[in-house]
């Protein structure tokens, strides 16, 4: 080693007397040596700064950073909660490739590719992994952010290069088949015609659609394509027609029954202490993601070992999901007026939750959280999957309560209902553009702002006249929780449900 560096330190001093004795020479012809010398002086500027490898780096055609099978963490189907459906789509198209006879027997044109679309978080990039772990076929990842550069032409090669080592692994394989994931792939798929600075992302796209157009049944190696993406909206529809990404699968928030799976799952190599009830958590957790209920499993964890106990018991599980939900407790000083306040608002938001949708809510508590200086935390007993008119009315009711409830109980409302109205708005808003008012089956660009504003306005005014009736009604309940929730902070659903079923009695 020592050897081999002291050579290229005397070559490297050998190109520099070279160099100095050519320099020299034509000063002595009568060449004007300057240009030449400015040249040197700025290579050996980018030299120095390392410019001048960051632009090789970027320039070189190589393969994207792509993980091969090896690398791939070991992720089995069966470690994947929920998404039945995604599962069985995705092993359907692997069985094409392990078994190319039994398709080619009915005649069945193997699957090309596969589209995940879904919110964030929800295992698209999971069930990939998964598919890498199912087949026999060489697994290539990529992300699309890899393939866009400003250099003309780059990214086009680099999906060469992709699809060419993966054709190369794939001989290689056992089973002579590839497969190559894309995550993100709209930041190099999105609709062409929208770069107006310059081609190269159509370049891109354009090369992705000729590779995927190359593949057929009869490849020596089968190649599958799957991506990822939460926006495919912005996907160019030449890439999501059939024969291209045959099958888009939506692997969505999962519902009840599959929190209850994730989090078995993630819970499975902790402690737990026997007061754990993993139903009630997954009732708990409506609207959370795969990655929201793995975080919650690890925080219960940290809390857990912060109070030095030996398991998880069902208080850890709580605090988590607040975490999770609104962030970290904060060490805010309310002033006491502020602070009832917030229990009289907070304490309406609950009292009409539970009146609109009886056993919804969880926990109402006025512990600051985030920017939140309280909160109600609902946790419905089935997952919906249609809105009806009265229950987005009652969603609409809910927000405004706790305003009404100040102005009832305090005499005036305060700037902490500005996010409610929002969501009142946006709920009011969504009812318009379904056909849910008195406005009919409408299309949003005919209506003009003036009708879109007084449909909504007329759609809140009717919640809020019905929300003073039902707080005024319950005046007793709103003031006792009031009350409860500024001297110990928090009260639970069955508590509230309680008093409110004794005072009906």
């Amino acid at each position: 080693m020592r050897r081999r560096e002291d050579r290229r330190q005397t070559g490297r001093w050998a190109a520099l007397g070279a160099g100095a004795g050519l320099v020299g020479g034509l000063a002595i012809l009568g060449v004007d040596i300057w240009p030449l010398l400015l040249i040197l002086a700025l290579v050996g500027v980018l030299k120095w700064s390392g410019a001048l490898g960051q632009l090789a780096s970027r320039t070189r055609v190589g393969a994207p950073v792509a993980s091969a099978r090896g690398a791939v963490p070991a992720v089995r189907f069966e470690d994947v909660g929920g998404h039945d459906h995604a599962k069985q789509e995705l092993v359907e198209a692997l069985d094409f490739l392990k078994r190319p006879e039994a398709a080619e027997r009915l005649g069945v044109r193997p699957l090309k590719g596969i589209l995940f679309t879904g919110p964030p978080g929800t295992g698209k990039t999971l069930l990939a992994k998964a598919a890498a772990n199912y087949s026999d076929a060489a697994f290539f990842s990529a992300s699309g952010s890899e393939f866009v550069e400003m250099y003309a032409g780059v990214g086009a090669q680099r999906v060469r290069q992709l699809f060419q080592d993966a054709r190369r692994a794939g001989r290689q394989a056992d089973g002579g088949c590839a497969v190559v994931f894309i995550d993100e792939i709209e930041v190099m798929a999105g609709r062409r015609g929208q770069h107006t600075s310059h081609l190269e992302y159509d370049q891109t796209l354009n090369q992705l659609l000729v590779e995927m157009d190359g593949l057929t049944p009869h490849d020596d190696v089968r190649v599958l394509v799957m991506a990822a993406s939460n926006r495919a909206d912005l996907l160019d529809s030449a890439l999501t027609r059939p024969g291209r990404l045959d099958r888009q699968v939506r692997v969505d928030l999962p519902d009840r029954t599959a929190r209850r799976q994730i989090l078995a799952l993630h819970a499975a190599n902790k402690p737990l202490a026997p007061d754990v009830d993993l139903d009630l958590l997954a009732q708990d957790t409506f609207g959370f993601s795969g990655a929201h209920l793995e975080s919650v499993c690890n925080e219960a964890a940290i809390l857990a070992l912060r109070d030095g106990q030996h398991a998880v018991g069902r208080t850890h599980f709580h605090e988590a999901v607040d975490k999770v939900l609104m962030g970290e407790r904060m060490d805010r000083v309310v002033r006491s007026a502020e602070r009832r306040r917030v229990a009289v608002h907070e304490g309406g938001h609950a009292v009409v939750a539970e009146l609109v949708r009886p056993g919804s809510v969880s926990q109402v508590t006025i512990a600051p959280r985030g920017r939140a200086l309280g909160y109600v935390r609902q946790s419905p007993a089935d997952d919906p999957l249609l809105e009806t008119v009265s229950e987005l009315e009652g969603q609409i009711v809910v927000c405004l309560a706790g305003s009404e409830a100040e102005a009832l109980q305090l005499g005036e409302r305060s700037t902490g209902a500005a996010n409610d109205f929002e969501q009142a708005w946006a709920i009011a808003r969504r009812m318009v553009l379904a056909g849910l008012t008195d406005l009919g089956v409408v299309e949003e660009r005919a209506l003009t702002k003036d009708q879109m504003f007084r449909a909504v306005q007329a759609t809140l005014g009717r919640a809020t006249a019905r929300v003073r009736t039902l707080l005024e009604q319950h005046a007793g309940d709103l003031t006792r929780l009031a009350d409860t929730l500024v001297v110990e902070e928090t009260v639970d659903g069955p508590t509230l449900r309680s008093w409110m079923a004794a005072a009906l009695g």
